[in-house]
């Protein structure tokens, strides 16, 4: 499509981008809520887990879009930033049901994923060299939650 016929359809290239997080954000929303959630906390975190970073390196424009900030001056408008959110109550209540409630432990863990995302992303595209720690992060993350927080 030519720059001229798109902008019939936007009326700018923050709204284009808005669209695209706008697709992206609910594409994830769907995803997590078709997700079959298995009732062990652990595993409910693993499969949670499997599941950002399997939309993430699928697409890694996407995941540059949703999750990086990587367009200068790029605010998503409410409207979309709103679905984000929504994924990110889903994330909490992940959290939650393995007695996990606080702010802290939420920024920790979201920071975990979106980290070993992209290690994978830039040292290993296509290949699973960091994705496969998935399951020891849990378990990090588990292990220091019931240590108590620092």
């Amino acid at each position: 499509m030519q720059a001229p016929s798109l902008y019939s359809y936007f009326p700018s290239k923050a709204a284009i981008y808005d669209a695209m997080f706008s697709e992206g954000a609910r594409a994830f929303l769907e995803r997590l809520r078709t997700l079959d959630m298995p009732p062990d906390p652990k595993r409910r975190l693993l499969a949670s887990a499997l599941a950002f970073a399997e939309f993430c390196v699928e697409d890694p424009v996407r995941y540059q879009l949703l999750f990086q900030r990587t367009i200068p001056a790029f605010e998503p408008s409410a409207e979309s930033y709103a679905i984000a959110v929504a994924t990110l109550d889903l994330g909490r209540d992940v959290l939650a049901s393995a007695g996990i409630t606080d702010a802290a432990s939420l920024d920790l863990w979201t920071a975990l994923l979106t980290g070993i995302v992209d290690q994978q992303l830039a040292n290993d595209p296509g290949g699973q060299r960091w994705t496969r720690l998935l399951a020891d992060a849990v378990d990090m993350f588990l292990a220091h939650h019931r240590r108590g927080r620092r």
